[in-house]
């Protein structure tokens, strides 16, 4: 038979899953694996049980576990593959990846794709990355410095920066006083000189700026997607690098994607040793970088081979993806992601007062923590 799978449509999310698929059925009379697409909105839209009934396989974002899990959508991977091995792709994996789909004592998806919210800049423009927020406040008056604020990224950046800081994210406040109030007045000033619409651009709009304009120097927290750093794909190379912080302080928020099997798939021991070669070494280092994927293995982010191929975009974000923060993952989180961002986007269009803002954020948490599907506590990953 062959499996179905399903992944979403941006080259980092097919292209080295199609090359694999490829090698894999090379010669057989029916093929192993059939890798369908769709856009990244569609996972963020689509209740994940919708798609887990139309597909063996399904490549997915982390906060969507504790949903997954309530909604019985995925086949826990310790019936799958030994314990031994689970192990070996968790100690190999970068920072809180393979973490990320652990959930109530069980493993439910593994780490095929790592990003991290980090720096980037037009180094044309701005020679070394900003030391501070300070420094970063200073160039937004003279340079187009945007935020990644569109869609859940608002919120996103905020909990990236309130990290950064020290502070903890995801408690009974959701954020800290200080922490919180501090990082959203930073995220004002910035507001106030933002490019034009710039607001409105997803993580791809905003370096896809970059690459081939002049309308923005700098984003201080945005998804790396290593393809900008890659000499000769636009007019201009985005240098990134890691985030800013304090000492003890996390990275920014991670994410990337996992591989899970749902209920519906009765896997065979072909397509278990398939799925187990996409985190082997050799794919991991050689085949996901150059299909333009970002791999999860860390031995892919140290490889001088990789690095310098994709102008060391690995190297000079590997302290920020060690130390990523992972966000909560408990059934009604995604809905508590959306409203939250939305709510800041509306208080920096007010200039509400920090304060103000946090406290309504505080009510979304703990209206999603304590709802109806709520009970999932996010701290038994």
């Amino acid at each position: 038979m062959t499996f179905v799978g399903l992944t979403w449509d941006h080259p980092r999310g097919y292209d080295a899953l199609a090359e694999t698929a490829r090698r894999v059925n090379a010669g057989l009379a029916q093929p192993l694996i059939q890798w369908n697409r769709q856009p990244l909105e569609g996972f963020e839209s689509a209740p994940i049980r919708a798609l887990a009934e139309r597909n063996d396989l399904l490549v997915m974002d982390h906060p969507h576990i504790g949903e997954a899990v309530a909604e019985d959508c995925f086949i826990p991977l310790e019936e799958l593959y030994s314990a031994e091995q689970l192990a070996t792709w968790r100690r190999d994996s970068i920072g809180p990846s393979a973490e990320s789909y652990g959930w109530d004592g069980r493993t439910w998806a593994l780490p095929l794709d790592v990003a991290t919210q980090v720096m980037a800049r037009r180094a044309d423009l701005i020679a070394e990355p900003p030391r501070d927020w300070d420094e970063v406040s200073a160039l937004a008056a003279r340079l187009p410095v945007a935020q990644s604020l569109a869609g859940p990224h608002a919120v996103l950046t905020l909990m990236s920066m309130v990290a950064g800081a020290g502070g903890r994210v995801g408690g009974g406040d959701f954020l800290p006083d200080a922490e919180g109030a501090a990082a959203l007045e930073v995220m004002h000033r910035l507001y106030a000189h933002r490019p034009a619409a710039s607001e409105r651009l997803n993580p791809i709009g905003l370096l896809e700026a970059m690459a081939r304009g002049r309308d923005i120097a700098l984003v201080p927290l945005v998804f790396g997607y290593v393809t900008y750093a890659a000499p000769g794909h636009a007019p201009n190379v985005v240098r990134f690098s890691d985030t800013l912080r304090r000492a003890g302080g996390a990275g920014g928020v991670i994410g990337g994607t996992g591989i899970a099997f749902s209920r519906r798939c009765k896997p065979t021991p072909a397509l278990l040793a398939h799925i187990a070669s996409l985190l082997a070494a050799p794919t991991q280092v050689e085949v996901f970088p150059a299909f333009g994927g970002q791999p999860s293995a860390r031995a892919a982010w140290q490889d001088a081979g990789t690095n310098g191929a994709w102008g060391d975009f690995y190297r000079n974000t590997l302290a920020t993806a060690e130390r990523a923060l992972l966000r909560p993952r408990f059934d009604g989180y995604i809905a508590f992601q959306t409203a939250a961002a939305e709510r800041i986007r509306l208080a920096l269009e007010r200039r509400e007062e920090p304060e103000t803002t946090l406290a309504v954020l505080r009510t979304l948490w703990l209206r999603a923590r304590h709802g109806a599907r709520g009970h999932l506590d996010d701290r038994k990953g």
